[in-house]
């Protein structure tokens, strides 16, 4: 929580974010996205490593999913949601 603080108190055009949900608690991770959301709006360029994926799909415009270091799959997040044997295959969903 510090860290994602400490980050969003300069109001940042860019933001790299490595796993920000990660052990926070969910009212936690929904004002997480809230704030991330209105950088967003207010033209933010946002890079987001996150394996919650109803998270990371709420905040992206773009997905890139990886296996092994590599890119196996990008799209838009709602191509993404769309494409069974892409979300069974890497998500598990």
């Amino acid at each position: 929580m510090l860290a994602c603080g400490r980050a969003l108190v300069g109001n940042p055009d860019v933001l790299l974010m490595d796993e920000p949900s990660e052990g926070l608690a969910p009212l936690l991770v929904r004002e997480l996205g809230r704030i991330l959301g209105r950088l967003k709006a207010g033209g933010a360029s946002i890079l987001l490593v996150e394996q919650n994926l109803a998270f990371a799909l709420r905040i992206a415009d773009h997905v890139y999913l990886m296996s092994k270091g590599k890119i196996v799959h990008e799209s838009r997040p709602d191509e993404l949601l769309r494409n069974e044997e892409v979300k069974a295959r890497y998500l598990g969903v």
